[in-house]
């Protein structure tokens, strides 16, 4: 495929897109939960430029988040149902059939579906660690539920949580779960998988660090950088935040924010000075080179070198708000959901028609960062 090719996926879902991810591994499938009570799984071809349709999974209610688990052929869903599933992606099929339903929508509702655990709220996020072999779950009922997902019937560990969780995100060995009042808990895995496996311990984990977010307003998306380093979290007020794990006054004086995603007013509007201030809705760090992208409700995406402090490009506004963001797992592809936001208001909201995913083939070296000044 020549870099920097973009294109569209065929059949995009019919309301608000909610989260996209890709399959881990060389597999170029695509996986995209949305508001219209589906999950979209597509396959992204390599040298023809297409992201075609391989099926659809029902739900019972809008699904907030979606991610694969240990192999391209497994999933797990969190949503409004309040209910954590696992299903297949790919049921056995006969080769000769998998022709015939390439590019068709396919119900697979009456193929293998688990539910993990359920929520008393809804379901926000759902992340899978696959150095610990961990689901972990975050609901509006404001606790994690850890799961162990090669043994569905095994009860998952349930941790309370001080405030109602809004995004989450996993590194090797950390999972950050972002919170009302600008709450941030940092867990270590390896403490929940022993946890996990010690059911009769009275207390659940305690968090391995407690910060208070260095953005003022609601956290909108977390990402956690490859090298377990640190993350990134972005607000609706338009900032972008990046922080080390390391608690020593060296890091922590590394960390920084900085505004984005806003556009200026025009004079013959009265701006005056002032900016739009747009919700940074998205986060993803590139699996490779350690750069991330971020994409706003003013419908634009951009790069940028966490170590340097710059922006390395930006890309062409789509037509509608980015609400969420995905690299492949070879750093090849970034992946664009784009729908409708709630920027102007919620009255008479409709996503039919206008919601898109985007698949964006990188140059080699696109997402490559310069270093730190």
């Amino acid at each position: 495929m020549a870099p920097a090719a973009q294109f569209e996926a065929a059949q995009p879902p019919q309301d608000a897109i909610s989260a996209l991810v890709f399959a881990p591994g060389a597999s170029n499938r695509l996986l995209v939960s949305s508001w219209d009570k589906n999950v979209y799984l597509y396959e992204v071809a390599d040298g023809v430029e297409e992201a075609n349709l391989v099926g659809t999974f029902e739900h019972r209610a809008p699904v907030l988040d979606v991610c694969f688990g240990s192999s391209p052929d497994e999933a797990f869903t969190a949503g409004l149902d309040r209910q954590v599933k696992r299903f297949v992606v790919a049921p056995t099929i006969e080769e000769e059939e998998v022709a015939n339903i390439f590019g068709n929508r396919i119900d697979l509702a009456t193929g293998e579906q688990t539910v993990m655990s359920k929520h008393s709220a809804p379901v926000r996020c759902v992340v899978y660690s696959a150095d610990h072999s961990l689901l972990i779950s975050a609901s509006w009922d404001s606790t994690l539920h850890v799961h162990n997902p090669t043994d569905p019937s095994q009860p998952p560990l349930t941790i309370p949580l001080p405030g109602k969780p809004h995004a989450l995100a996993a590194s090797p060995t950390k999972v950050v779960v972002a919170m009302t009042a600008r709450l941030v808990h940092i867990y270590d895995l390896p403490t929940l998988a022993a946890a996990l496996a010690s059911p009769q311990q009275q207390q659940p984990p305690q968090p391995w660090q407690q910060r208070e977010s260095s953005l003022k307003f609601l956290t909108r998306a977390v990402a956690c950088m490859p090298n377990d380093a640190g993350y990134a979290t972005s607000s609706i007020e338009g900032r972008v935040a990046v922080e080390w794990f390391e608690d020593s006054a060296e890091s922590q004086a590394r960390k920084y924010a900085f505004k984005c995603h806003r556009q200026a007013v025009p004079e013959d509007e009265g701006g005056g000075g002032g900016d739009v201030v747009y919700p940074v809705n998205a986060l993803a760090f590139h699996p490779v080179y350690g750069t991330f992208a971020s994409g706003g409700g003013d419908g634009t995406v951009a790069l940028w070198d966490a170590e340097a402090k710059r922006r390395m490009r930006q890309y062409q506004k789509f037509p509608e708000s980015v609400a969420a963001l995905a690299f492949s797992q070879d750093g090849k592809y970034l992946a664009i959901g784009a729908c409708p936001g709630f920027e102007t208001g919620m009255e008479d909201y409709s996503g039919a028609g206008k919601t898109k995913v985007f698949v964006r083939g990188l140059g080699e070296t696109e997402a490559k960062g310069k270093g730190a000044k």
